[in-house]
């Protein structure tokens, strides 16, 4: 009987990979049991409380925290790659409504593909360390541009040009609303994408360096990552744990609801994640932000999430569960102002920063990653039918 010549060099893995380790990084690192996450050698939180935008996505390209004149120049170099080539711009009224009821995440598949071709991206593969870095903030720069054009004009509105004397953040909200945010809300926004920069080896990421690692150009890289954050599963559940608490509805109904979902073994959107085994740090962080600005929402999402982690533990004892990013994410989205349809594009807005690096860094590897799979169908050979 023929066998497989590679079952000799094959390892058994557990399924989705959970806790293999792959590969090294230095861009940081999710120690789930201790519920602490880090972006180089600094806590994650910690920047997202003290630093800027600029700031984090500088230390993820540059692999340290810029000086004043470095923050400046970085900053100032950004801001203009904001706006999009004029023949990217021709085309998005196009992709707007063709991905209709999908949303921007959709059309932004497209647009990052046309983006990479226009500028002239080459494959990773073919270029040097200084190029890559180029092209990845160039499209990271561009991609708020083109998630809020793509929503506006699905809407029926004309896109708003960016400024270039704003931050990263505050031009993301001024070209999502056309109105320039308050201080606070914008830097609630600033905080909530500092945090969702990176996390370790998430399923985008992962996706994002299995594409450099063939030496496809940033782009190529890109899209597929923002194909993996559409999924439910990962980048689409912010606004999915404001729909939960939307279909609660009342403090009465708490309880019963919950009790519900629970025991027919549906899953709660916003509680749970893949590595924590303890509170996400990025809840605890973005919990503190809505309570800041107060108010019903913020009161009843905390009530939910306290009866909802008590009930868990109720019906499902010794298992840790409680809420993830996603959950206090949409509460402070919404407090905010950004529509629902906004929520996981704001995700991949600083997502792609992460995944920028990632690609950096994978693409300093000329090894493929190439796993293998184990065969569980028919034996083979069989003999193919004569056709009749």
């Amino acid at each position: 009987m023929p066998t497989n010549p590679a079952a000799s060099t094959s390892i058994d893995v557990p399924r989705g990979l959970a806790g293999v380790i792959v590969t090294d990084t230095a861009l940081g690192d999710v120690r789930g049991l201790e519920g602490f996450y880090h972006y180089r050698q600094y806590s994650a939180v910690d920047l997202a409380r003290t630093r800027g935008f600029e700031d984090v996505w500088y230390l993820m390209v540059h692999g340290e925290l810029p000086e004043a004149a470095q923050l400046s120049a970085f900053a100032a170099q950004t801001a203009q790659l904001r706006r999009l080539p004029e023949d990217v711009r021709a085309v998005l009224p196009a992709l707007a409504a063709a991905s209709g009821a999908s949303g921007p995440l959709a059309g932004l598949r497209t647009a990052l593909s046309l983006l990479g071709a226009s500028k002239g991206f080459r494959p990773v593969y073919d270029i040097d360390a200084d190029q890559r870095r180029a092209d990845t903030v160039a499209a990271a720069a561009a991609v708020p541009t083109l998630l809020t054009a793509l929503y506006r004009l699905g809407q029926g509105l004309e896109p708003v040009e960016p400024r270039t004397d704003l931050p990263y953040a505050a031009n993301y909200l001024y070209m999502l609303t056309g109105s320039e945010p308050d201080a606070d809300r914008a830097r609630a926004i600033e905080q909530y994408l500092i945090s969702t920069i990176d996390h370790g080896f998430n399923a985008s990421t992962f996706t994002a360096r299995v594409i450099a690692s063939t030496g496809a150009d940033v782009a190529a890289a890109l899209v597929g990552a923002v194909g993996a954050l559409s999924g439910p599963l990962h980048g689409g559940a912010p606004s999915r744990a404001l729909d939960t608490l939307d279909a609660i509805g009342s403090r009465d109904r708490i309880d019963p609801w919950i009790r519900q979902h629970v025991l027919a073994g549906d899953r709660i959107m916003g509680f749970g994640h893949p590595v924590y085994r303890t509170e996400d740090p990025r809840s605890r962080m973005l919990r503190g932000i809505a309570e800041q600005f107060g108010g019903p929402l913020v009161d009843f999402a905390i009530e939910v999430e306290q009866r909802v982690e008590a009930i868990l533990a109720e019906l499902k004892p010794g298992r840790e569960l409680h809420t993830n990013v996603e959950f206090y994410a949409g509460v402070v989205m919404e407090l905010c102002g950004l529509p629902r349809q906004m929520f996981t594009p704001t995700f991949a807005a600083a997502r792609v920063v992460g995944w920028g690096a990632n690609i950096l860094e994978q693409a300093a590897d000329s090894k493929i990653i190439r796993p293998a799979a184990r065969y569980v169908g028919p034996q083979p050979p069989v003999a193919v039918p004569t056709v009749a």
